[in-house]
């Protein structure tokens, strides 16, 4: 023999994500939210809202209890609950405590995410965060592209040492930083009273340029080798700027040995056959080493790097300390 039980109806817990615009709800959401027998919203300002009544989906403000909204659902209604962006903490925990203390015939409860982040969503909050940053902190305020340049040196040089040592959570955190350095010029560059730009240009910029770069990605070019990509960029680049020399665009205030691996590449790459100079001193030692590398494949710089790691645990173990 079978004991019916009444229907207990079904409480939906809708979620939106704010870096979504708002409107733009899943099909499943819109569905539920018009079939539903109620529709309950706490917060007044919610921005779905709007967009709701327009499609004819009525919205009552009110802020339930678990206990209230249990019982709304009787005899098999369904309650759909527009969520605010940081939840609702109070009601989730009271529906956990009538469900786990075993007297209540509870509703069914789902939770019915109405629209998802994109890859790459939590960058609006990192701008969002930016942008309140940039006008209430005394510090932040103040700064300029030039205060800010020997940061993006330091959290540059940071990254590289996090990648060499091969520990994931400080490269996590390190690309972290030099994001930061991106967002925090791009925000400086739209107060620019003659020529501002924002985060939005960059990225604009950006795109622009892989997808122009990359024709046998995006286009009809054929690249069948790396070789073949990086000659395709070094050409399209030169141009792009109009360079006359090879040399032209590379940075000389960067470190030494990176400067000249850096000539030595170009060299090479434009099928240039250019010793190093002869001379007197150790710059021109080190200058035909640095070349020596490049063409052997080696990045002197990370080579010479490793190198003073191991140099840096020999003084350590000489110094009866331990090595990193």
């Amino acid at each position: 023999m079978t004991t019916e039980h009444p229907a207990t109806g079904r409480i939906v817990l809708l979620t939106a994500s704010h870096r979504v615009a708002p409107g733009l709800l899943s099909w499943p959401a819109w569905q539920t939210l018009r079939t539903a027998g109620r529709v309950l919203c706490a917060d007044a300002a919610h921005p779905q809202l709007p967009y709701l009544r327009e499609a004819g989906v009525e919205v009552e403000i009110a802020a339930p209890t678990a206990r209230e909204l249990v019982d709304a659902c009787a005899r098999g209604a369904t309650v759909v609950v527009l969520a605010a962006g940081e939840g609702d903490r109070a009601l989730t925990d009271g529906l956990a405590r009538l469900a786990g203390s075993g007297r209540e015939s509870m509703p069914d409860l789902e939770l019915l995410p109405g629209s998802y982040d994109l890859p790459g969503a939590r960058l609006l909050d990192l701008v969002q965060i930016m942008d309140r940053i940039r006008a209430e902190c005394p510090w932040a305020s103040e700064q300029t592209h030039q205060g800010l340049a020997k940061y993006g040196i330091e959290e540059a040089y940071e990254l590289v040492e996090a990648i060499e040592e091969g520990d994931r959570d400080e490269l996590r955190e390190e690309l972290g930083d030099v994001l930061l350095q991106v967002v925090f010029h791009a925000r400086i560059a739209e107060e620019d009273g003659e020529e501002p730009f924002s985060v939005d240009d960059v990225a604009g910029t950006l795109v622009e340029k892989l997808i122009h770069r990359h024709p046998h990605v995006f286009g009809d070019a054929r690249a069948e080798t790396p070789e073949e990509v990086q000659a395709h960029w070094l050409r399209t680049k030169a141009a792009e700027k109009d360079r006359d020399s090879v040399t032209d665009g590379v940075p000389l205030g960067q470190p030494g040995l990176a400067l000249a691996a850096k000539l030595a590449f170009r060299a090479r790459k434009a099928g240039l056959t250019v010793p190093p100079p002869a001379g007197e001193g150790i710059g021109y030692e080190l200058l035909a080493l640095a070349v020596r590398a490049e063409e052997s494949g080696t990045d002197p710089e990370t080579a010479l790097r490793a190198a003073g790691r191991a140099y840096r645990d020999a003084i350590r173990a000489a110094e009866g300390q331990p090595t990193r």
